[in-house]
């Protein structure tokens, strides 16, 4: 049973599903052959290594050896549990997902405690809507006129109202939850025994993940007051702010419908709203959180380019350099919207239409020359030790980037604002030691292969049965001597598909293995094999003779050792002249190996 879910209805979900156009829902495919190509979604690249197998049902990638059934494709995708990929396929394959058997006490636990939270949460959203609507929430209202927020929009982003610190508490328990699941939610928090509304009094952003689920709540205070003007709910066991994009679920609705060619990235939620509001619906807010590699790679799914529009004063044009690069390392192309001093997006928006937000979008920077406006603000280039600071800073940024036409442009431009000459500039630059690369913020490097050469031939033997090569129709698998678990593994299962006539079915496999776990990565190591050739041809047809002949030397070898230690342990004469006549058979057997035609 995978995931708790019976392992027929899997079979029955994989077969009913085309891994080509599922992957085409998420990034763009090109045939080359009988074969699909992408930029791989899971590291950064710019040539395409990424191999969608239609006819095998399966995908792989030959740069960092990402690979895995249709399942596993949304499961890392949507960012969600195996339950949840396979719930996303059932609804798009129109499958009913049986009763389920779950495996053990913790997972149904487990299970029980994130339906529990969902349903808390999604009652609590509709209870602050009724608020909203029950003609008792005149500040909140009068708060949404104020930024002429219209009632589509307000519906569209379910915007709600708290009214005071006691009645979701005494609503939620009148439901039947309890005490401690209420807390679990996040939605309620408890202080000497008495339990409050976590936003209490404040206007309801409900935070809604990709699948359309409350998962959280931001609130925006209505009155001057010494906590925070927004605040988010706590972070529970659905909501992690790092992995979260406030109109994530409006921005997955907009690209089922049309092509996404970019999205805007904002700081909060009235720009969200208001930008919405404007016809820009690409656009998700980072709710005031650093940017992270795991929200990075939620835009990727959406688009390749994304426009960073902070607020307009220093802090914000400047804020989050950090992230910049992050978006940058997950392959994205980065631009940064230049706002008017002491402006945010909701401003432009409000004072300009979005005819003037979208002459902002026009007038976007590339990561770089934001880097050097951002470093020219700093110095007072009047100043000869402050104009010094300032190109070596500009040169360090200038030598990071890989373009040469690039550069000379940069340095061109350093040399009109500084009025040093071009040869100097140039000079400095060759001089700049090369950038260091964030450790953490470099795209993950594909591991080089240092196995042995016995399990490297084992790799290749058991690739040319999995991939059914031509020269293996006549043998039989149970005469290699595989000693490798996951090779053995393999080998059974041909091994049972082959007795009873039936094909091969790789997404089978992933089954089999723990995602992230040795035995899958070396079940992707096997894959890696396959270069869309089928394993055929004279070369793969010597290399997996040679590669046979290894396997069954190393295991003579292993026989041999054997009984030389037999021989040097016993003390009958008899039993000593027998090992040594088995060990002379066994170096003969080994020549005629060697020498011979193993096919």
């Amino acid at each position: 049973m995978a995931g708790g879910i019976d392992n027929e209805f899997i079979k029955t979900l994989i077969d009913k599903t085309d891994i080509v156009e599922v992957a085409g829902s998420y990034m763009h495919l090109e045939k080359k052959g009988g074969t699909y190509w992408a930029c791989c979604p899971f590291h950064h690249e710019k040539t395409a290594s990424f191999h969608v197998d239609e006819g095998r049902q399966f995908y792989h990638c030959f740069g960092c050896s990402a690979s895995g059934n249709v399942i596993t494709l949304v499961k890392e995708m949507e960012n969600c549990d195996f339950v949840d990929a396979v719930k996303i396929l059932a609804e798009r394959a129109k499958l009913t997902i049986p009763q389920k058997a779950y495996d053990n006490e913790q997972t149904v636990a487990l299970k029980k405690k994130r339906d529990t939270i969902l349903k808390i949460l999604n009652d609590s959203a509709h209870f602050y809507l009724n608020n909203l609507n029950s003609g008792k929430a005149d500040a909140h209202i009068e708060y949404i006129l104020s930024r002429k927020i219209p009632s589509n929009i307000v519906r569209a982003f379910g915007l709600g109202a708290s009214l005071n610190y006691t009645d979701l508490p005494k609503f939620l328990l009148s439901k039947g939850y309890s005490k401690q699941d209420i807390i679990a939610s996040g939605a309620v928090n408890e202080a000497e025994g008495r339990l409050t509304d976590s936003q209490g009094g404040r206007l309801i952003f409900p935070i809604i993940d990709a699948f359309g689920q409350v998962i959280a709540f931001g609130g925006r205070a209505l009155k001057k007051t010494d906590f925070a003007k927004y605040k988010n709910t706590r972070e529970t066991a659905v909501f992690n702010k790092s992995k979260t994009l406030y109109n994530i679920n409006g921005l997955k609705k907009l690209k089922r419908g049309q092509t996404v060619n970019s999205v805007i990235m904002v700081e909060g939620y009235m720009d969200t709203i208001s930008l919405y509001q404007g016809g820009f619906k690409n656009v998700v807010a980072s709710m005031g959180t650093s940017l992270t590699q795991d929200q990075a790679r939620l835009i990727k799914r959406y688009a390749n380019t994304i426009y960073i529009s902070y607020d307009g004063d220093g802090a914000g044009q400047k804020a989050n350099m950090r992230g910049l690069e992050i978006l940058k390392s997950e392959g994205l192309e980065v631009k940064v919207v230049p706002l008017p001093e002491g402006l945010d997006p909701d401003d432009v928006i409000k004072t300009y239409g979005a005819e003037g937000y979208q002459k902002c979008l026009d007038g976007a920077m590339s990561l770089t020359d934001y880097k050097m406006t951002v470093s020219k603000r700093a110095f007072d280039l009047d100043k000869p030790e402050e104009k010094v600071k300032y190109v070596s800073d500009a040169l360090r940024i200038i030598k990071g980037v890989g373009s040469a036409a690039e550069r000379e442009m940069l340095l061109k431009k350093l040399r009109d604002e500084t009025g040093i000459s071009y040869e100097s500039l140039n000079r400095d630059l060759q001089s700049e030691p090369a950038p260091e690369e964030e450790r953490d913020t470099a795209p993950p490097a594909v591991k080089k292969d240092e196995s042995d050469a016995h399990r490297k031939a084992s790799r290749f033997v058991i690739a040319a049965f999995l991939f059914d090569a031509p020269y293996t129709k006549d043998l039989n698998i149970e005469d290699v001597p595989f000693d490798d678990e996951v090779h053995m593994l393999i080998a059974g299962y041909i091994r049972s598909k082959r007795m009873f006539d039936e094909n091969i079915s790789i997404p089978e496999l992933f089954e089999f293995f723990d995602d992230g776990s040795a035995e899958r990565a070396e079940l992707d190591r096997v894959i890696d094999l396959d270069h869309g050739d089928n394993m055929d041809g004279e070369v793969n047809l010597k290399t997996f003779a040679d590669c046979l002949k290894k396997l069954k030397s190393d295991e003579i070898d292993k026989k041999i050792d054997e009984l030389k230690r037999s021989f040097t342990q016993s003390d009958d004469n008899e039993e000593r002249v027998r090992t040594a006549a088995m060990v002379q058979q066994l170096i003969i057997q080994k020549k005629k190996i060697k020498g011979g035609d193993i096919l």
